[in-house]
């Protein structure tokens, strides 16, 4: 098992030493960036954004039903709210759902490829394979998120004020007040940086599995779930060393 983890974790990084060198064409490599971050990015935001309002909605109930002492101000509300979606939410939860819905993507799509023997005709034409396939997606992704990152922090703000302007728990006025409430600019960077490290190992980590030589279609369904795996666990421990890192 250790062996086993030791080897992958070798060929993973070969296979990075062959992405990142430089593009042949870069006309060509900006248009597949274009397509990548239309096909990974933007078919991702209505997911994100219907999301992001239900989980905004659920943070203001939940807040707003723990906090009844009366010596607690009720803005504190919308503080906890914002906190909580910029903190781990949209950069940290975010980054899960997209392991589930890009991840699966793009290690099913290389996968295909690779049992197709798309990848082997590329290399047989002298075709760096792996920098074409696999980098354009990790530049759009890694320039895309975080966009959809800030989309569902306004977004779950949005969600709470719905919450609140139908439900009446709390005024709009606290929920205002708290939202605005002693706000760190730094948190913002913070979540920002933690988004380009996990859609680096989004994308990286599930085209690695789909890489790897496949002998029929069984095998891309297993690959599949083990890249999935693999980047959950990988972003839950790379979100633990950011956060000791960047907020201590």
């Amino acid at each position: 098992m250790i062996k086993k983890t030791f080897e992958l974790i070798g060929e993973y990084f070969l296979l990075m030493k062959q992405v990142f060198t430089k593009p042949e064409k870069w006309r060509i490599f900006w248009k597949q960036c274009l397509v990548e971050t239309e096909k990974l990015g933007l078919s991702s935001i209505p997911l994100i954004g219907i999301i992001s309002i239900a989980i905004g909605a659920v943070l203001v109930i939940q807040t707003a039903y723990n906090i009844e002492n009366p010596f607690i101000p009720k803005m504190y509300v919308g503080y906890m709210v914002r906190e909580s979606l910029i903190l781990e939410f949209s950069c940290t939860m975010v980054a899960l759902i997209l392991a589930g819905k890009v991840g699966s993507n793009i290690s099913s799509d290389i996968g295909t490829m690779r049992l197709t023997e798309q990848i082997d005709a590329m290399e047989m034409m002298g075709i760096n394979s792996a920098n074409y396939l696999i980098l354009p997606k990790v530049v759009s992704v890694c320039l895309f998120n975080p966009l959809i990152m800030l989309f569902s922090f306004m977004i779950g703000i949005v969600g709470g004020w719905l919450i609140v302007a139908l439900t009446g728990m709390i005024t709009l006025s606290q929920y205002s007040t708290g939202l605005r409430f002693a706000f760190d600019g730094f948190y913002i960077v913070y979540a920002l940086v933690k988004m380009v490290f996990f859609s680096f190992i989004i994308v990286t980590v599930s085209a690695f599995y789909g890489y790897l030589p496949k002998e029929n279609s069984l095998e891309i369904g297993r690959a599949s779930t083990r890249s999935i795996v693999a980047i959950c666990l990988l972003i839950l421990i790379s979100d633990l060393m950011l956060t000791q890192l960047m907020l201590n």
